[in-house]
């Protein structure tokens, strides 16, 4: 039981503040290209009372997923020069970057403070909270890139596809919670997605923190 609430008070709050992020440049791009409705609905905003999911909140920390409220996009608000599905592209990627760049400034925090971290007692806990908030943040960007409905990375492939794709969109839309099922009782994360994850966290680590 104490492990379990030492790993709370590490975990936590790169969980509220990864996620937190993720939603808030959601609602930025969204209003970036015209649409308020985030904007009017109180999601332009970092605070996580905005954006966490108490019931998603909870699931992470009892079985490693969960999720934060999803943020309200109104296509047909973007400016008249922005093609809504283009739109909903560059909304939608905007999560996962946000996620890339914490991660980054993650690493940086590590680079600078490696000799701090070196001693033992609090500093040596601030490095396993920054390396988790690092980790954190690779596997939310690469989970949600994958092109499955209703994960960012759909959005994000269906941006460079032809209109004559709009039906077979709206089919996977309709239908994109039986993928995302199917991702989850399968081997497929183990086997595939983690190992995305944890290059993608090699890769940037020796690049910032170990060169």
């Amino acid at each position: 039981m104490d492990t379990f609430f030492y790993n709370l008070a590490l975990h936590l709050p790169a969980i509220i503040i990864a996620f937190s992020v993720h939603e808030y440049a959601h609602a930025r791009a969204a209003f970036a290209l015209g649409d308020d409705t985030a904007a009017r609905m109180g999601r332009l905003t970092l605070s996580p009372v905005a954006h966490i999911d108490p019931v998603g909140l909870l699931l992470i920390i009892a079985f490693g997923f969960g999720w934060a409220k999803p943020v309200p996009v109104n296509p047909t608000n973007f400016r008249r020069e922005v093609n809504m599905r283009r739109g909903m592209m560059l909304t939608s990627a905007a999560g996962p970057a946000a996620n890339l760049l914490m991660a980054l400034a993650g690493c940086v925090a590590l680079r600078f403070s490696l000799p701090a971290f070196s001693m033992d007692g609090l500093p040596s806990i601030l490095a396993e909270m920054l390396y988790y908030f690092v980790y954190l943040n690779i596997l939310l960007m690469v989970f949600n890139l994958l092109p499955v409905p209703p994960l960012d990375g759909f959005r994000v492939l269906s941006g460079f596809l032809p209109s004559s794709a709009d039906r077979l969109i709206d089919f996977l839309e309709r239908n994109g919670w039986l993928f995302l099922v199917l991702l989850l009782v399968t081997d497929l994360p183990k086997y595939v997605i983690s190992p995305i994850i944890n290059l993608v966290a090699n890769i940037i680590m020796n690049a910032i923190v170990l060169s």
